[in-house]
């Protein structure tokens, strides 16, 4: 019994941890991608659209956190 209460908290600290990592990865890339309009690499439509996509995948990120809190 222990062993699988053990089991669990190890499942439940490596899918934070793995979200953590993928909500740093989300802001690298946003971060990344202003850097790119600022130097002119990508347009301001580019820019609006990708940014658009980084914030909703984020949002969604800490929706389900949220959730999955309650």
């Amino acid at each position: 019994p222990l062993e699988g209460i053990t089991w669990i908290g190890e499942q439940l600290l490596e899918r934070a941890s793995a979200e953590l990592d993928e909500k740093e990865n989300l802001h690298k890339r946003l971060l990344a991608l202003q850097l790119a309009f600022d130097i002119g690499e990508i347009s301001e439509e580019e820019f609006e659209i990708q940014e658009e996509e980084l914030l909703l995948q984020i949002q969604a990120m800490e929706e389900e956190a949220a959730e999955a809190e309650l």
